[in-house]
């Protein structure tokens, strides 16, 4: 995170002598990306955090990727997935991945094991529902329209709150999601031509205490997936500082950048990440020049898959597609894609978009999942056509 953030007790200076009550050292454990060079924090045990006494592989739920032959635009509809709900983490669908990222989607209604991803950051939006995020850090709480982004290597609890189940987009990366760049200063403040700042974003700020023995956490690590026990709890962290830590933003504190005619994707642009970008449409005022077409005009990323998950409000430029509440298009490098007949016309003299949208543009082609398959809209790719 490109500010600091100091949470509970921590001593004056760095690796010196912090000691407990009963006069024992608290065990010190450096997170940090790069090799020390990068982010990093600093973290206070009760206990040593490398004490296991038990380690076995685990086999996760399969998932199997197919390439998108025929090449052709895609539309999902995450909300069949619903055969029930389940845990945020071991439950969560995959439909699109590559080799640098993965998207799935997850309706959950109950907490997930404690859980390190150690492959990469994690960036989830909660479509509807409440989740609580439980990690060495402390608690960070998220409503429907947070995005909350999980560092490589956190143990974290994913819980849902409230009396309904939580909806969430998952987006996992293999490597690490920030703001981009160009946002921030070369000391990591956010610029003021930036569509969001440090007081948008919320992160823990109170330590998490839980005293227990002999607790399973699941690693995903570059080889697989490994079943641990530790000998204590994870959750002894009594206090950190650092740049690094779970931290949430909400799309409605995202402030459009807008113009006198179309402006493209990345004035949308929230998040990198490795060979991926995420971006957020809030509804806002549109293009203002008198001949102004509002929609987008139809382009061809030879780059990039745009993946779009749609999640409030109205899409113009997919009116009459069957684009739905949940849904998710997929329109891939190599394919035209543009706005739905007569969808350009109408916009013609409109002036607001009441839109919500998350959109991920990768810069290798996204495979299909199995659960791709399980809610794809067959009729999707001929609906320019105006064809069955």
């Amino acid at each position: 995170m490109p500010y600091y953030r100091s949470v509970g007790e921590v001593p004056r200076k760095r690796h010196t002598q912090f000691r407990q009550p009963d006069g024992s050292l608290y065990a010190e454990e450096l997170m940090g990306q790069e090799g020390f060079s990068s982010d990093s924090s600093l973290l206070y045990h009760r206990y040593p955090p490398t004490a296991i006494v038990a380690a076995e592989e685990f086999t996760p739920p399969a998932v199997t990727r197919t390439p998108n032959l025929p090449l052709k635009p895609r539309h999902l509809r995450t909300h069949k997935l619903d055969g029930g709900a389940t845990d945020p983490v071991l439950g969560r669908r995959h439909l699109l991945a590559n080799d640098d990222v993965r998207i799935g989607y997850v309706l959950a209604d109950r907490p997930s094991p404690l859980f390190r991803d150690a492959t990469g950051d994690h960036c989830l939006y909660v479509e509807s529902g409440t989740l609580r995020v439980e990690s060495t850090f402390g608690v960070l709480d998220a409503v429907a329209g947070d995005y909350v982004i999980i560092p490589t290597s956190t143990i974290h609890r994913l819980v849902p709150t409230g009396d309904s189940p939580v909806r969430l987009l998952t987006i996992e990366a293999n490597g690490h999601i920030g703001p981009p760049k160009r946002y921030l200063s070369v000391r990591g403040q956010f610029l003021e031509h930036a569509p969001f700042c440090e007081r948008d974003v919320r992160g823990p700020d109170t330590p998490l205490l839980v005293e227990e023995t002999d607790v399973e956490v699941l690693v995903r690590h570059r080889r697989g997936w490994t079943r641990y026990v530790y000998a204590n709890h994870p959750f002894d962290v009594v206090g950190w500082d650092g740049h690094m830590y779970p931290w949430a933003f909400s799309i409605h504190d995202f402030e459009p950048i807008t113009g006198r005619i179309h402006q493209p994707p990345p004035v949308h642009q929230t998040f990198q990440g490795p060979n991926f970008v995420i971006c957020s449409f809030v509804p806002r005022k549109v293009d203002y020049h008198p001949d102004a077409i509002p929609v987008p005009y139809n382009h061809h990323n030879v780059d990039s898959d745009e993946m779009l998950f749609y999640t409030g409000g109205n899409y113009e430029a997919r009116r009459g597609s069957g684009i739905e509440q949940g849904s998710i298009s997929l329109h891939p490098s190599g394919f035209t894609h543009g706005p739905q007949p007569g969808a350009a016309e109408r916009s013609i003299g409109v002036d607001y978009f009441d839109e919500l949208a998350v959109m991920v543009d990768t810069f290798r082609p996204l495979d299909l999942c199995d659960a791709a398959g399980e809610c794809e809209d067959d009729g999707y790719a001929w609906t320019w056509a105006r064809r069955p």
